[in-house]
């Protein structure tokens, strides 16, 4: 899939035989073994990413590779990587499109050679809610990226060797990611309660977002789950 604003390809990862590309093949190796493995800070049990092993059996994950010494979309400027984002966002919505179901995909563009992980993170921060609004999630990774762990505050779970944004479906597990904006609480209620009267969810969506973290505990997490949504 090429964005049609930046010319950039996603390619679809080939799990089940070492992809030609030499950057996919670091990519796929990495994602076999951290991922889809359980770790020992993590503070629960299974894989470290849910959606990972689903979306690698179904061929549901797709990688774009960007050379960050020669790219102008991750100059030290806010707008910088904003046709990069659009083309992931309208990728994905075609994607997910194509694909119904409740198999997660993933959309992943990784940044090689940058310098300076803060254009990811004022990225993930300009950009989220539009994802967030039609039931995906945007994600930021790098080595150092300081977003704690849903069940071990000391983990990072997003401090990876790869700098990288990611699109996928949001999850019933992503609620404590949305907290911070009632618009957010609220996508998240119309994604996995759309059957639920407007006005109720629009209560909800106050009540949740002002009780915040304090409003779920240990033992709520454990009991929201980790389905995508469809």
């Amino acid at each position: 899939m090429t964005g049609p604003r930046t010319g950039i390809n996603w390619m679809n990862l080939p799990f089940a035989d070492p992809p030609a590309d030499s950057r996919a093949r670091e990519f796929v190796a990495w994602s076999r073994s951290y991922l889809t493995h359980p770790h020992p800070g993590l503070g629960r049990p299974g894989p470290v990413c849910p959606f990972a092993a689903p979306a690698i059996a179904h061929r549901h994950l797709w990688a774009a590779f960007v050379d960050s010494r020669n790219s102008p979309y991750t100059d030290n400027d806010d707008d910088a990587m904003t046709p990069l984002v659009d083309d992931m966002y309208e990728l994905f919505v075609t994607l997910t499109g194509r694909r119904p179901g409740k198999v997660p995909h993933a959309l992943v563009t990784v940044f090689e050679g940058l310098n300076d992980n803060a254009v990811i993170d004022a990225a993930q921060a300009r950009h989220k809610t539009r994802f967030v609004e039609h039931g995906f999630m945007l994600g930021q990774f790098y080595d150092g990226c300081p977003q704690e762990g849903l069940w071990n505050r000391d983990f990072r779970p997003l401090s990876t060797p790869l700098s990288m944004l990611v699109a996928r479906n949001m999850m019933t597990t992503d609620l404590p990611f949305l907290l911070e904006h009632r618009e957010w609480v609220r996508a998240y209620l119309d994604t996995f309660a759309p059957k639920l009267p407007s006005a109720l969810r629009a209560t909800l969506a106050d009540d949740i977002h002002a009780s915040g973290e304090t409003g779920i505990t240990h033992s709520h997490r454990h009991l929201i789950g980790d389905d995508p949504a469809q």
